[in-house]
């Protein structure tokens, strides 16, 4: 089968983007306290936030511009009529679901601007449309190749995935924020308090990856398995157990030793060490999931 590199690219840019959106201001809001999000230091978050809100209108005109050339079968761009466009974006579950997704990217860098002397109102506009753009992306991929009441189970289950996955990938960027500022205090407790959070994600990501394996292949065989879908989907559990690892190391070793250690300053370079690693794990999961749902899961 064929690869559409660029489909492929543009797949992987926009879940990242859309995932730091929703992830980065709910690490805030659960993360920081109200007179730390109203600090300067914390405009960071922010305004990653608003930046990846106007980078995923950008991929997403670029999104309907490869599906659409993709469907319609015409060689190139310029002969992409606006006619079969406007049918695609209007008449196609992936047109509504590209539209609603743009919607929400507008809404959410105008509420930005809108609310910038109000940051937690602010985090929360941003976390709810970021949840929605995110979740579009259940329409342009394996969840949308169901009907009827399992196409419906099945396109909750991949926003799940999306949702628990965004916020894992928005804390690791947030931690990473926290240590390049070096307030230990901050990072300590978020550190602390983001254990239980971090169960319900891992927890979440397990259970809708195996249900999401399940409407896609069916039960898992030998023959399913070393198929081309299959490799590649056993290199992505493999960077996943691996950034398991890292989060059981960064929760029972060097998040405890920024309060015990004798040189702080170490326990945090320790740290971001450890975040930096298990973030690149992250953003190789996330490209290889942009390979997966542009192959075959058949044998």
């Amino acid at each position: 089968m064929e690869v559409d590199w660029l489909n492929v690219w543009v797949r992987f840019a926009l879940y990242l983007d859309l995932m730091l959106l929703f992830g980065l201001p709910l690490f805030a809001l659960y993360a920081l306290r109200k007179d730390e999000r109203e600090a300067a230091s914390a405009r960071c978050y922010s305004g990653y936030a608003t930046m990846a809100a106007l980078i995923g209108l950008v991929l997403s005109v670029v999104d309907m511009a490869v599906v659409a050339k993709a469907m319609s079968g015409v060689e190139g761009y310029a002969d992409l009529g606006g006619d079969t466009v406007a049918m695609i974006a209007t008449e196609t579950a992936f047109g509504i679901a590209c539209f609603m997704r743009m919607s929400a990217l507008l809404g959410g860098l105008l509420a930005s601007f809108a609310l910038a002397h109000r940051p937690t109102l602010r985090y929360q506009v941003l976390v709810a449309c970021g949840a929605i753009a995110l979740a579009t992306l259940a329409w342009g991929g394996h969840g949308a190749m169901n009907e009827g009441l399992s196409g419906v189970a099945h396109l909750l289950v991949d926003i799940a995935h999306l949702l628990a996955g965004g916020a894992w990938i928005g804390a690791l960027a947030g931690f990473l924020m926290l240590a390049r500022m070096g307030v230990l205090a901050v990072l300590d407790r978020a550190a602390r308090g983001f254990a239980s959070i971090g169960t319900v994600i891992v927890g979440t990501l397990v259970t809708t990856g195996a249900v999401n394996y399940w409407f896609i292949a069916g039960m898992p065989t030998l023959e399913r398995l070393t198929s081309p879908y299959g490799r590649i989907l056993l290199v992505k559990l493999a960077l996943f157990a691996a950034m398991l690892v890292m989060a059981a190391l960064n929760r029972y070793r060097l998040s405890p030793a920024l309060v015990t250690a004798s040189d702080s300053g170490a326990a945090v370079r320790a740290l971001r060490r450890s975040f930096v690693i298990e973030a690149l794990l992250g953003v190789a999961v996330l490209a290889i999931v942009a390979v997966l749902g542009v192959q075959s899961p058949e044998p």
